[in-house]
């Protein structure tokens, strides 16, 4: 099996879940996929790091670092960076908090990004995109620049099309309906 069908695979049966849900964008659905049940795994993130790592390095885009908005995005950044240790060119991994920190130094960002940094923005699961868009927004305010967004799953409703709209492009490592399609298989 390869690391793309243990990925799908593993969405399948650990994040995805049928009923009536309330997604973070408020809309309906009858179908959730919580990618923490697979992303703060230890096969998720083994799968995951050395995926997204050569998905990132096959899309040409040239990445000082990688994140996104918390929590979602922090257990597939920290996989991404700790499986390009070892390379020629290793990723550091940020955090985007949700709100500014209320004491210390009220930072929105939180890690080793730096001014000037190239960055591809981690999304665990993109719906309407508004998630990405507040990393890609808190981001370019830290005066980095965005590349690209990197999601593990795409549930095909817009979301990618509104970060495109934005000048950002998208590159997904799932798409909704494969992780439907094992679901079925």
């Amino acid at each position: 099996m390869t690391d793309y069908s243990a990925l799908v695979t593993l969405l399948a049966e650990r994040s995805a879940r049928r009923g009536h849900f309330t997604l973070a964008s408020g809309k309906q659905s009858d179908f959730y996929i919580d990618a923490r049940l697979t992303t703060m795994s230890p096969e998720g993130l083994s799968i995951i790091g050395s995926l997204a790592l050569s998905t990132l390095r096959e899309s040409g885009w040239k990445v000082d670092a990688v994140g996104g908005l918390t929590l979602g995005a922090d257990p597939i950044s920290y996989a991404i960076s700790y499986a390009s240790a070892a390379s020629d060119h290793p990723l550091r991994a940020f955090t985007v908090r949700k709100e500014p920190k209320a004491h210390g130094t009220g930072k929105l960002l939180e890690g080793p990004i730096r001014e000037g940094d190239r960055v591809a923005v981690i999304e665990d699961v993109i719906t309407t995109g508004g998630s990405a868009l507040r990393a890609i927004e808190a981001v370019r305010s830290a005066k980095a620049s965005v590349v690209g967004v990197l999601a593990l799953v795409d549930r095909e409703e817009g979301g990618r099309q509104a970060i495109e709209k934005a000048g950002v492009s998208v590159i997904s490592l799932v798409a909704v309906n494969q992780i439907i399609a094992a679901l079925t298989g």
